[in-house]
């Protein structure tokens, strides 16, 4: 009992860390997932929090993460993140007609709605999809290069990132063979190139003559904020008053069926699922209303399964969000590992159960529902205020350049310090160039991880 009742308080406890910071990381226009979610949750892990807190604090992170990225989404115009970019159009509508409260309010609603539908769901499918787990896990060298090339074709570079992860796993393959002739073995540092490339890549433009002129503001940023317009009483409006019985319903089969496509893109699933919806209602405003809510609750279904539905049933990052903001909950060694020879895991999957992960996800979603959904219900304007006049975009990026450093330096020194710039500049301009976005460049270095080597054995080499 006691030690229940421990896993319970750290649970609750990290989950509240999750929720509060990114609820607050989630109102800075234009900060990526992968960028924030990741690195900071590998900090957690390496920290030894118990597998519990790493999890919930993960779910609470993600899902506060994405109520709040609809503030500056609906009030300022600005995408708040990659997830936020598809519902950009149906919410600049909404801010010229003068309503972008009422978009914000739809978000929220569906956000919260298909959080708490997708863990169960997703725990579901994992168990459906559980008594394949060792068939699977035998042929992860050779579904990692499947699933690699099937995330490339369906990123924005399509056949350009399918011929681009070939350059970029041989690039991986060289840097660790360097490494290892000096002794020093890395995982998280690649980890983290991938993860801040688009970084990397602003970082090197603006020390271009070529490209510094493309990112070089001569004035401070103007924006424009809609009165704030409460339209109920008490701290925590529920959904179920703000959305009505149509987008209700649309918003809950959305999520439900994103649920069980964990092998997609969040992003084109969250596309298709605003066009479907959209298409099947007439009226224009009722239409942009109903998107929105169904596209931001899609945004909540398709991480938390993403995440859950291959480490539940594989222990494997075979989805983009595994692979990319949840990677390391499967991988961040030396405390989750994934081998390489062997495909054999030890990470979350191996120390939690399916109802453990149950119990704690829709934890980590109540905690969240608690914290980000009444926060920016309630105070979203006076927070985009805030943030957009006082918050520097240069003091977050200089924050999260320290944790990598920091975290650089502890796995490999210098060396390591190389690996992150070459991994970082190189996988940043092709994400900016041909669309080979963060999500197929970590399904890339798993490939050179497991895939390689079982490609060479096949030939002889």
């Amino acid at each position: 009992m006691e030690g229940l009742l421990f896993d319970v308080l750290v649970a609750v406890g990290m989950g509240l860390v999750g929720a509060i910071l990114f609820s607050a990381i989630g109102l800075i226009s234009g900060t990526d997932e992968t960028t924030t979610i990741a690195p900071i949750t590998l900090l957690v892990v390496l920290l030894g929090v118990p597998p519990v807190g790493v999890f919930t604090f993960w779910i609470a992170a993600a899902v506060s993460k994405h109520m709040t990225h609809a503030i500056p989404t609906a009030l300022l115009g600005i995408p708040g993140d990659t997830m936020a970019v598809p519902l950009l159009q149906q919410a600049t509508t909404m801010r010229n007609l003068g309503a972008p409260h009422v978009a914000l309010r739809k978000m929220l609603a569906g956000a919260v709605l298909s959080a708490f539908i997708a863990v169960p769901l997703a725990v579901l499918f994992a168990l459906l999809l559980s008594p394949f787990g060792k068939a699977i896990t035998s042929a992860a060298p050779w579904i990692f290069i499947a699933a690699a090339v099937f995330i490339a074709y369906f990123s924005a570079g399509r056949w350009a990132s399918v011929v681009a992860l070939i350059p970029f796993i041989m690039l991986i393959v060289g840097l660790q063979s360097l490494t290892a002739q000096h002794g020093v073995k890395l995982s998280v540092s690649y980890f983290l190139g991938i993860a801040i490339g688009p970084l990397v890549a602003d970082l090197f433009s603006a020390l271009s003559p070529l490209e510094a002129p493309r990112i070089d503001r001569k004035e401070h940023r103007r924006f424009s904020l809609a009165p704030d317009v409460r339209g109920w009483g008490g701290y925590f409006p529920s959904p179920f008053k703000i959305l009505d019985p149509l987008q209700l319903r649309m918003t809950a089969a959305s999520a439900a069926v994103s649920s069980a496509t964990f092998v997609f893109s969040p992003v084109a699933t969250t596309v298709i699922a605003g066009e479907i919806v959209g298409a099947r209602i007439k009226q224009a405003y009722h239409r942009l209303t109903t998107v929105l809510s169904v596209k931001n609750g899609v945004t909540e279904s398709t991480y938390i399964a993403e995440a859950l539905i291959p480490l539940i049933a594989f222990g494997l990052p075979l989805s983009p969000v595994a692979a990319g903001p949840a990677a390391p909950l499967y991988n961040a060694p030396p405390r989750f590992t994934v081998d390489a020879a062997t495909g054999a895991v030890n990470n979350l999957h191996n120390l939690l159960t399916p109802f453990e992960f149950l119990v704690y996800g829709l934890i980590g979603v109540a905690i969240a529902a608690l914290i980000a959904y009444p926060f920016a219900m309630n105070h979203a304007r006076s927070a985009a205020a805030f943030v957009s006049r006082y918050v520097s975009h240069e003091a977050i990026i200089g924050t999260f350049v320290g944790l990598v450093l920091v975290i650089g330096l502890w796995e490999g020194g210098l060396l390591a310090l190389g690996v992150i710039l070459t991994i970082g500049l190189v996988g940043g301009l092709l994400y900016r160039i041909i669309g080979f976005n963060t999500g197929v460049q970590f399904m890339g270095y798993y490939a050179a991880l497991l895939s390689v080597p079982a490609i060479v054995k096949l030939f002889g080499g």
